[in-house]
Parts: structure tokens; C-alpha cells; sequence
């Protein structure tokens, strides 16, 4: 059996947490959020997600390392690790076009009143 590299173990670990849609819908919103990060029940508001069933979603990208939780008073805070977030889109697209310098064209918006 091959041996799983901490690189691989990490992600496959986040990847995990991100597989299920309140768990990556959360993540979404913690991301959107930035810094300042949010509390449970705003979150679950915004998700329109029972607080309960969030906090065991919210648990586990907690443990998969891509949120922190922090006591601010009375309430916890949410924050997306924006640089294990950076370090997952980092290992997967490492190798990308064969090592070469890759543009992603992104499509063009039809519909948001850009003249251009």
C-alpha cells in the first residue's frame, strides 16, 4: 500500500469537509465574509440552515483546519483559513498544463449590463 504524503492528507481532508453542500455553502459564506468572519447564527440564517444541524457542519471544517472558531463574548466567530484554502487550490493545480504558465479565461457576463 502507498504511503499518503501530509500534502495528500490535508487535502484529501478538506476536500472531505467540502463534499457536502451545507458544509462548502458555509465555507462560501465564511469566505464572502473575509476577516471579520461571522457567528453561528448568522450563518445558518443566511443558509437558511437549522443552527443545531449547522454546528455539526461548522465542527467539521473546524476539524479539517479550513475554519477557526474564536470566543467573542458571548458568541463564537467563524473565520475561513484563507491560507489552507490558498494551500489546497495550491496543491491541486501544482502540476497544471505540464508545468507550463496556464490562463483561465474566465467567460463573459451576457447578462450584467457591461457595455463591453
Amino acid at each position: 500500500m502507498e504511503t499518503i504524503t501530509p500534502a495528500e492528507q490535508q487535502a484529501l481532508s478538506a476536500l472531505t469537509a467540502l463534499s457536502q453542500v451545507v458544509r462548502l455553502r458555509a465555507f462560501r459564506e465564511l469566505v464572502v465574509a473575509g476577516p471579520a468572519g461571522m457567528t453561528p447564527g448568522a450563518i445558518a440564517e443566511r443558509l437558511d440552515v437549522a443552527p443545531s444541524s449547522l454546528s455539526f457542519h461548522l465542527k467539521e471544517l473546524v476539524h479539517a483546519d479550513l475554519v477557526s472558531a474564536e470566543p467573542q463574548g458571548r458568541h463564537l466567530i467563524y473565520r475561513a483559513h484563507f491560507d489552507r484554502m490558498n494551500a489546497l487550490l495550491g496543491y491541486l493545480t501544482e502540476h497544471c498544463c505540464g508545468g507550463q504558465a496556464c490562463e483561465v479565461v474566465p467567460p463573459a457576463c451576457t447578462d450584467c449590463g457591461d457595455p463591453a
